[in-house]
């Protein structure tokens, strides 16, 4: 059994060190998810498939349109993630080692990032073999990362503090990208090749989660002591046995349920938005892309991550002002209206113009939109069932969007046009503005609580 330790809520060292993963791990999302790895990656695999003299590249004889390939690589990395993840979280939640199995992933996310400088030339390949590992634990570490919010924050600061951590994330992960950024620019000048910029730049994301999650381990608190393992079980064994419990108990939170599916959508429309940005912008216009070169779309994305650590503060208070649930739904108007502008506008001599007003409209909506919905969900779930449920919910977190992505990819292999791609993507918004508004937000916290009072489950 374990010993039960007291309990603090609202620390604020102990809020900054949470926070501080944020800081760590958007490196990974901005240098490498959003900017650099998505147009470096399909750049090379055009360039194997033109010396191939074919219009695909062949991935274990697939064919593949380069421009489809990292979107694919997203989608599988998911079908992973749908696999091991909730019986991650079960195992997290019975052993008490949330922050051991937090720590494991995170170091193992960094490590394949760091690696991403191998990417080259018909290696093109192995951006895909190695996003897919960095993208599954990324996932994974974000999983029991998100399971603290409940522990150290009260109900009524969750909002502020999921907010608060948003915004840390845009602020560290814009920050290496500026640095990226100047470097990109000026490689030339001081004798660096290009792709070996962009090289640098991928590992150097891995390098800055790798050292600023220490922050995170120096402050973040186990809420209790690791668990000795019944005699003849294994961790996997008693996780199986958590999550076949957890499966049974469901018809008790069905209005959490419900968000869940509402978020699984709207968010795997937002994350898709933002993982396709960079190839979007980057490819030519006869493709439907913009053709903006590589220093305007990272200088665009630069502005975006900085908007964005004000817009997910103002989201913040937009929750205490009309309501949680309603500041997302109309975060998804916003979204809803970008990928229409994205399809029918940007086109002629303003689209740089265009695409950096756009910019602004994602800004304001992207970190907010997430935030509060994390903060929403957290105060729906059971006591001691933090890990499995945010589990669930990070099958559609930052980066691991899944439907969005082969809804993308197919689109835009079947009709060769990106704007097509990124216009099949309304259907997420669409869908997440019909079903949220039907969702009982005070009867979910309600049968949260009541599940809590009438149950013992181990609190970590």
């Amino acid at each position: 059994m374990s010993t039960a330790a007291n309990v603090v809520v609202n620390d604020k060292k102990e809020i900054f060190g949470w926070a501080m993963y944020d800081w760590a791990n958007s490196a990974f999302s901005t240098t490498v998810g959003t900017v650099f790895l998505g147009p470096y990656v399909a750049g090379l695999a055009r360039s194997a498939a033109e010396s191939a003299g074919t219009t695909t590249v062949s991935f274990f004889g697939i064919p593949v349109a380069p421009d489809s390939f990292l979107p694919y690589c997203i989608s599988f990395s998911v079908g992973m993630q749908v696999l091991f993840l909730p019986i991650l979280g079960a195992i997290a939640d019975y052993s008490h080692l949330r922050k051991t199995m937090m720590r494991l992933f995170a170091t193992i996310g960094a490590v394949a990032t760091i690696l991403m400088f191998l990417i080259t030339g018909s290696l093109w390949w192995l951006g895909g073999v190695l996003f897919i590992i960095a993208n599954l634990a990324f996932g994974a570490a974000i999983v029991f990362y998100n399971a603290y919010l409940p522990d150290i924050a009260s109900e009524e600061e969750r909002d502020r503090v999921s907010s608060y951590g948003w915004a840390m994330g845009y602020l560290g992960g814009g920050i290496l990208l500026a640095l990226n950024l100047a470097f990109f620019i000026f490689s030339e000048n001081i004798g660096v090749p290009g792709d070996l910029a962009v090289r640098i730049n991928l590992a150097s994301a891995g390098l800055w989660w790798f050292g600023f999650a220490y922050f995170t381990w120096m402050r973040l608190r186990p809420r209790h002591s690791a668990r000795t393992l019944p005699a003849g079980e294994t961790y996997a064994s008693i996780g199986f046995k958590q999550l076949r419990k957890t499966f049974t108990e469901v018809k008790h939170f069905p209005e959490t349920l419900k968000f869940l599916l509402a978020y699984f959508l709207y968010n795997d429309g937002i994350q898709t938005v933002i993982a396709v940005a960079a190839t979007f912008a980057a490819a030519p216009v006869i493709q439907g892309g913009l053709e903006q070169d590589q220093t305007t779309l990272t200088a665009v994305i630069l502005m975006i991550q900085f908007m964005a650590f004000f817009g997910a503060l103002f989201w913040g208070r937009l929750a205490t002002w009309i309501g949680a649930k309603q500041s997302v739904i109309v975060s998804l108007v916003i979204w809803a209206g970008v990928v229409v502008y994205a399809y029918g506008g940007l086109k002629g001599e303003g689209v740089t113009t265009e695409f950096f007003i756009l910019g602004v409209f994602i800004a304001l909506v992207m970190g907010g939109s997430q935030a509060i919905s994390r903060s929403l969900f957290a105060q729906m779930i059971p006591k001691g069932k933090e890990a499995e449920f945010f589990a669930f919910y990070e099958v559609s977190e930052r980066g691991t969007s899944w439907i969005g992505p082969l809804v993308f990819g197919l689109a835009n292999q079947i009709f060769n046009n990106l704007r097509v791609g990124i216009l099949s993507l309304i259907f997420f918004f669409i869908a997440g503005l019909i079903l949220l508004p039907f969702v009982n937000v005070s009867k979910a916290i309600s049968d949260a609580k009541k599940y809590g009072e009438n149950t013992n489950p181990p609190v970590q």
